[in-house]
């Protein structure tokens, strides 16, 4: 029986440790709320106007970014890395055969 109670009593003592922490994790949460409530009401720091000038300016960007020519292969380019490649590959087969 003297093992039972020393169990109980430690079993008391987590529960009131896991209970003061839990009270620390609300309270934490309860400043964040407050924080955040505070921080962004809903309301917009800036003007329709601001934010409009702003999304214009970025689609400007993306549009120029779009209209950059795209760089591609002569055929001729193409044929050369081609070649280039079967090298190695024959290479690879010729040391396997070995």
């Amino acid at each position: 029986m003297g093992n039972l109670s020393v169990l109980v009593t430690q079993l008391r003592k987590e529960r009131k440790r896991v209970h003061k922490e839990a009270q620390r994790i609300d309270a934490a949460l309860a400043a964040l709320r407050s924080v955040s409530a505070n921080g962004s009401s809903g309301r917009h720091s800036m003007s329709a106007a601001a934010r409009r000038k702003i999304s214009l300016a970025q689609k400007a960007r993306w549009a120029k970014q779009r209209t950059k020519p795209r760089r591609t292969i002569s055929a001729a380019g193409r044929r050369r890395i081609a070649a280039a490649q079967r090298a190695r590959w024959a290479k690879v087969r010729e040391k396997k055969a070995a």
